[in-house]
């Protein structure tokens, strides 16, 4: 199969005093070409980070990132953004207007990355193609003369958008693309997003704290617990028969589910040297049990394409089903 986007045993530690916070540990994921992964996790999983790797604003402590087969986790940072290869991944940001420079006119906005990456383009054709992708995001041309200050959120969404795929990337990593959006707004923006990868067969890291966004968008989830992805399913069978019990959680906390989400007790472990030994959810886990202080679980297939990181998965009713350890029983 041919990789939009795989990583392997990716880690970021950043130097805390004397000790390493662990942002992202350890993290190996893939994306096909023209799949939409979902990447969730609450606040300070290491979502932003593991982001800022992918899109090469900052360089691995170790592990590697590949990009339609090209190995990229080994250019600098700082001379990323230069290369040829920046074309192949690009971001919408959280913010359209914290992410467009005021003094550029919309047009010159989805124009600029064209006219720094793609050197094949006379400017006439980066003009012409920048106009095209404006088109096929939905932005009238008579839209393409004004500042960001001159546009609604949903228009300025919609630049962004169309400035990340002027240069036809083979991934674009969504990182909450409409939580600064009004409800309305959102609606129309993910169905545009939708419409796009359809057409385009562009892949989509989506990354968002809204599972109900994920569930719509995503063919597959990915979540993340303090550095570590924890499980990983097609979304369907993650919504349906969660194995992870952090991810119960999440899913039970969704607002509308008809039923009252059990608030998870005690605090989260410290990301700093964290014992490789101590399963990360040790402490807040519902379960707890002994073997969990004791041996780190690896992600593992518990079904087709479901793994999670757990040595008392649950079952499909939410209770623990049968150990992943031979001979202890759940």
């Amino acid at each position: 199969m041919s990789f939009a986007l795989d990583l392997k045993s990716l880690e970021k530690r950043f130097p805390v005093g004397d000790g390493e916070l662990y942002a992202v540990d350890g993290v190996s994921l893939d994306i096909a070409k023209g799949e939409s992964l979902g990447l969730v996790g609450e606040s300070g999983c290491g979502k932003s980070t593991l982001v800022r790797l992918v899109s090469r604003l900052i360089d691995p402590t170790d592990g590697r990132i590949f990009c339609d087969g090209a190995d990229i986790g080994n250019i600098a940072a700082r001379r990323f953004g230069t290369r040829p290869e920046r074309s192949s991944i690009q971001v919408v940001f959280q913010d359209p207007t914290d992410s467009l420079n005021p003094h550029y006119r919309a047009l010159e906005s989805i124009l600029d990355p064209l006219i720094m990456l793609r050197r094949d383009y006379s400017r006439e054709q980066a003009i012409e193609k920048a106009r095209e992708t404006a088109r096929i995001c939905g932005l009238p041309e008579a839209l393409l003369d004004r500042y960001p200050h001159q546009l609604s959120g949903g228009q300025k969404a919609r630049v962004g958008i169309a400035r990340a795929l002027a240069v036809e990337p083979e991934l674009l990593i969504l990182d909450e693309p409409t939580s600064a959006l009004d409800v309305s707004v959102q609606a129309v923006i993910l169905h545009l997003l939708a419409d796009l990868r359809s057409r385009l067969g562009i892949s989509y890291l989506f990354v968002s704290h809204d599972l109900n966004v994920v569930r719509l968008l995503c063919d597959r989830v990915a979540v993340m617990y303090l550095g570590k992805i924890v499980e990983m399913a097609p979304v369907d069978a993650l919504f349906a028969a969660p194995q992870h019990p952090y991810t119960r959680a999440l899913i039970d906390a969704i607002p509308g589910r008809g039923q009252r989400a059990k608030k998870l007790e005690g605090e989260p472990r410290s990301p700093i040297d964290p014992d490789p030994n101590v399963c990360r959810f040790y402490g807040r886990c519902p379960r707890g049990e002994a073997l969990c202080a004791q041996e780190m679980p690896n992600l593992r297939e518990l079904a087709p394409e479901h793994r999670a990181a757990c040595h008392f998965p649950l079952g499909r009713d939410g209770a623990p089903a049968e150990t992943l350890q031979e001979g202890v029983p759940a």
